[in-house]
């Protein structure tokens, strides 16, 4: 687990930790943030939130990562378009049967170099190959397939891939609450940050008993501040 060093700021990192956890746990603002901590009775600005979220935020969600389990066999492909200043661009998505994150890649082209990227980004990061593969009926996901080699089922169809498309609910709240994004840089990291964030809380809140939802959200805390502690 990478320490991440709280050094030459004002705050302790006990109060660090928090507003960082809001931020990337849910759809909220620095500003929400900031009224946030001011009730508590904390004067931090939305501008020290932000710069502790792009300062810590990616060590946060290395560490976040390190803690989840190895994901499913069966990945599923998909693609949404967000607009950054105007421009048209994509954002790939790929989560696996129950739905945790494996990645995102924002790219300007669905073409079949652009699914080749994500796929090679993928399978670098997983280290294995999945067994099947889930992906709508874009034709450059069939043609990255062949170009890597890759021997997974390969599955097609309205639907099959409903995982990843509902994936993208997240990003459409946060992309409102944000008002547009303005680099496909910048769209990169407040998307790819949460998104680990997103896979410790992960859970389909009908298929289990209020206590069992206890146990996991008290070990999402637990893994939250095991991510975050300071050097």
């Amino acid at each position: 687990m990478q320490p991440i060093s709280s050094a030459r700021h004002q705050f302790p990192p006990e109060i660090i930790r928090q507003p960082v956890w809001l931020y990337l746990r849910f759809t909220l603002s620095y500003r929400d943030v900031e009224e946030l901590l001011a009730e508590r009775g904390l004067d931090v600005s939305d501008e020290a939130i932000r710069r502790w979220v792009l300062k810590i935020g990616p060590a946060y969600a290395r560490n976040l990562r390190r803690l989840t389990p190895k994901p499913t066999a069966t990945w599923q492909l998909d693609e949404v378009v967000v607009s950054v200043q105007g421009r048209r661009m994509y954002l790939w998505r790929a989560v696996d049967s129950e739905g945790e994150i494996l990645d995102i890649l924002m790219q300007a082209r669905l073409d079949k170099a652009a699914a080749v990227k994500l796929m090679r980004k993928l399978l670098k990061k997983q280290g294995n190959a999945p067994s099947v593969l889930v992906t709508d009926k874009l034709p450059s996901s069939g043609a990255a397939k062949r170009e890597l080699g890759l021997s997974a089922r390969h599955e097609q169809g309205l639907r099959r891939n409903n995982r990843a498309e509902n994936s993208h609910q997240v990003v459409r709240r946060r992309e409102r609450k944000m008002r547009g994004v303005k680099s496909p840089g910048s769209a990169q990291r407040f998307l790819s940050i949460p998104s680990a964030v997103h896979n410790i809380v992960n859970l389909q809140r009908h298929l289990i008993s209020r206590r069992t939802l206890r146990f996991i959200r008290a070990k999402a805390a637990a893994q939250g501040h095991l991510a975050t502690a300071a050097a």
